[in-house]
């Protein structure tokens, strides 16, 4: 999934002039490859424990909202915490917390404890979204402010290759032969979380002892006057469509080998269907280096228009579709699903003025969505079959087209104390 990236750091660093940035880059590259990875493992997870307990989709799919519930949960306190203790020993709080997380798959695994995993998950993504909030600015402030779009941009692509190459790893590991005991299927997620939970913590030690240059906040150029972000419609739709984008995206991944599964589909084996997983995550990172040339020339909101109708009509030929046709629609998704996250941030921040380091924060919470969206198509797949659930996708990708094409619009709000400062625009 992306990441959550922006570009105005608004923190800058300290050095000395014959410092390089290679190293802490090479790092933060790192980190940014691992994110991806052990979230796309979860799309592995989720129909191995659906196995494993025997669980509807509801309960198979607590495993996001254990794991996307706490980057909303955790959010501001990390935030606030990064401020307590600086960005270099956030990073390394953040990478030991995920390690702990890892490690607690060890115990889960031999208690057989389903609670115990998902436990395990909520502490992975605590720690996940701590490591967002200290290297998203740092690789931002990590070189020429004009070139910064293009080092997160560089990052969110080894991203997306370790959330294309990550199924099949899992699946690799941890889909086992049909028959195998409960035991057995337990036993199969220790060591690929064993050794994840290994290199998350020599991380962590290397950036003990690298030397990274000091990360210092920005003074705020203006005083905050009465009011906030949510003073501003199109940041508050463009909530919503964060929302909307994250989870869908993590909908589709997630339930993509369940629905494959089905008779209807082929009876795709879980291994099978976990190279349709990559391919889905693949088309992703394809579309975004596309989408990073292709968007200096067409507006974002033309962009989003455009992908978010190729997705609803996608999504439209998977419900109404059959077999192989349906298959390919639904993972075709991916490759539109890339440019989401850049068109509508920036969509949403236009105009926010003293107000846009506090909707950025807002938008970034918003991806939570992934861990709602799934439980809802989850809870329509246990009702209606995998087939229909497809329509919670499909009015999200709805809302999508309607943000892309009236929502973005940005309105004047009306702050008692500001002046009025932002006629109607339309990008």
């Amino acid at each position: 999934m992306a990441v959550g990236m922006d570009v105005g750091t608004g923190v800058t660093v300290q050095r000395e002039t014959s410092e390089s940035y290679v190293v802490p880059l090479v790092l933060m590259g790192a980190l940014y490859f691992s994110i991806g990875f052990i979230t796309a493992l979860n799309d592995i997870l989720i129909p191995h424990f659906k196995d494993l307990f025997r669980l509807t989709n509801v309960l198979a799919l607590l495993v996001d909202l254990c794991f996307f519930g706490a980057y909303f949960v955790m959010s501001l306190p990390s935030g606030w915490i990064v401020g307590r203790i600086g960005y270099k020993a956030g990073i390394i709080a953040a990478l030991s917390t995920m390690g702990a997380g890892l490690l607690l798959f060890l115990p889960a695994s031999f208690a057989v404890s389903y609670p115990l995993f998902l436990f395990a998950l909520f502490v992975v993504g605590s720690g996940l979204a701590l490591l967002q909030v200290a290297i998203n600015p740092y690789v931002g402030a990590l070189g020429r402010p004009e070139t910064a779009a293009s080092r997160l941009n560089l990052c969110g692509g080894l991203n997306s290759v370790a959330t294309t190459i990550a199924p099949r790893v899992g699946a690799a590991f941890i889909f086992i032969a049909a028959g195998a005991t409960t035991a057995q299927l337990a036993r199969s997620v220790r060591i690929p979380y064993l050794i994840l939970a290994v290199f998350t913590f020599l991380i962590a030690i290397v950036t003990r002892f690298v030397a990274l240059p000091e990360v210092i906040e920005k003074a705020s150029l203006t005083a905050v006057g009465d009011g906030s972000a949510w003073g501003f419609r199109h940041l508050r739709l463009g909530a919503a469509a964060i929302f909307s984008y994250v989870g869908v995206e993590v909908a589709i991944g997630s339930i993509l080998i369940n629905f494959l599964g089905q008779s209807s589909m082929g009876s795709i084996s879980h291994v099978a269907a976990a190279g349709y997983v990559s391919l889905y995550w693949g088309g992703a990172m394809i579309g975004r280096f596309i989408g990073s040339f292709a968007l200096l020339y067409i507006r974002a909101q033309r962009a989003l228009a455009a992908v978010a109708i190729c997705a609803f009509v996608l999504v439209s030929t998977t419900i109404f579709g059959h077999g192989h046709v349906a298959m390919w629609a639904i993972v075709s998704c991916g490759l539109f699903n890339s440019v989401m996250w850049p068109c509508i941030f920036p969509l949403s921040l236009k105009g926010l003025g003293t107000f846009t380091s506090q909707g950025s924060g807002i938008l970034v919470t918003m991806v939570v969505g992934g861990a709602i969206i799934p439980e809802i198509q989850g809870f329509l797949a246990d009702r209606f079959g995998y087939q229909h659930s497809f329509v919670i996708v499909l009015l999200c990708y709805g809302y999508l087209i309607y943000f892309a094409t009236k929502g973005y619009q940005i309105r004047q709000p009306r702050f008692p104390s500001l002046p009025d400062y932002l006629p109607p625009v339309d990008i």
